[in-house]
């Protein structure tokens, strides 16, 4: 699948609140900024690979931008939120929180986010209508 022009997230495949979160990225993407894959599928794995990526940071999502830069975490989220239609753009003002305080509260919500909101036991599915969106091989 072609890329060029792009945004990649890579989420964790099996946590409900990240499927949720990529459901309602997909939702307010009015500009077909995204793309999406697995941090557990061979795509993931392959730009985990290509970026050299620290796998302690797989607990986040990653934002990869222009085949080169990514952002994870809090700056990932904040960015992708730059992007999305419905004012959500206006969240990038908590950029200026210094960027260990915003993560701090990332890594509290994404070390209870199995408990709080559950895990599938395999990768989610995109619909027909999604499916699309989703990158399943480079």
């Amino acid at each position: 699948m072609n890329t060029k022009g792009k945004q990649i997230i890579l989420f964790d495949g099996v946590c409900n609140l990240c499927n949720n979160a990529v459901n309602f990225i997909i939702k307010h993407d009015k500009h077909d900024t995204f793309r999406y894959a697995s941090l557990q599928s061979d795509v993931g794995k392959h730009y985990i690979n290509k970026f050299n990526i620290d796998t302690q940071l797989l607990d986040s999502i990653l934002l990869i931008k222009e085949d080169a830069v990514y952002y994870h975490k809090s700056s990932a989220a904040l960015h992708i939120a730059k992007k999305l239609s419905g004012g959500y753009s206006l969240m990038t003002i908590f950029l200026i929180i210094p960027k260990p305080l915003r993560d701090f509260v990332y890594d509290y919500i994404a070390k209870n986010r199995y408990k709080w909101f559950g895990k599938k036991e395999s990768c989610m599915l995109p619909s027909p209508k999604t499916k699309n969106l989703f990158l399943d091989q480079i």
